[in-house]
């Protein structure tokens, strides 16, 4: 059976990003938060990298879900694109983007500890979300780039794949960065848990229902080119 209805490709590419984020971005936050607050309290230089290293890999779960639930969704429509793959350039992306994300707050705790003075305060809410916009903006390149190696191989014009992620993580980055800031304000750990349970399927769905446009678009080129989409 050959499946060519796109908004079958679309929906389901944004139910696996919905569910792939909430459970991946999820336990990718617990786990670095954790850990995070573990290893920061060892204190001096050696409890600041190290708590780097360990938000930078937690990365992995997110990366993980996200690129097995999209190689999924995908598969009828590119059945020449490999689990592994996908799921090794998800996970290259992830781990780049975690990398450069962690890095400006790790530099500066590495210069309060060096210094011994205070981290400076946080900005203003407006501020902190348009720097995420600009983080979502360059997180999306980074985090597609390894795919977009991937779709080239395969797909015609797959360099729309590039900027329909930075388009997509600069609308959901703030929504991350806002539901963060709101969920210090619940009172108990179950409001906090249901709270970004259901802001990262949100998340998830915005998301994937951006770049999934992108994809639609490519799987019309690779069926145009004349591929074999038998599932």
């Amino acid at each position: 059976m050959k499946p060519n209805m796109p908004i079958t490709l679309w929906l389901r590419w944004v139910g696996a990003n919905a569910l792939g984020e909430m459970v991946g971005l999820g336990l990718t936050f617990l786990a670095a938060a954790i850990g995070f607050a573990k290893l920061e309290s060892l204190g001096g230089l050696a409890g600041v990298l190290l708590a780097f290293a360990f938000a930078v890999a937690s990365g992995i779960f997110e990366a993980t879900l996200v690129g097995w639930a999209q190689w999924w969704a995908m598969r009828p429509w590119f059945p020449e694109i490999q689990r592994w793959a996908w799921w090794r350039a998800t996970v290259i992306g992830a781990l780049l983007a975690y990398l450069l994300g962690y890095l400006p707050s790790t530099l500066m705790n590495l210069q309060a500890e060096t210094t011994q003075s205070a981290v400076a305060a946080e900005p203003p809410q407006g501020i902190v979300l348009l720097l995420a916009a600009g983080m979502g903006l360059a997180g999306g390149a980074v985090l597609s780039f390894a795919q977009w190696l991937v779709l080239r191989k395969q797909v015609p014009s797959a360099g729309l794949w590039l900027p329909a992620n930075m388009l997509a993580w600069m609308i959901g980055m703030p929504m991350i960065f806002w539901a963060i800031d709101q969920a210090q304000k619940l009172n108990s750990i179950n409001q906090v848990v249901s709270f970004m349970a259901v802001t990262l399927l949100v998340v998830g769905a915005i998301v994937g229902a951006v770049h999934g446009l992108a994809l639609v678009r490519l799987a019309g080129k690779n069926q145009a080119k004349g591929m074999d989409f038998s599932a």
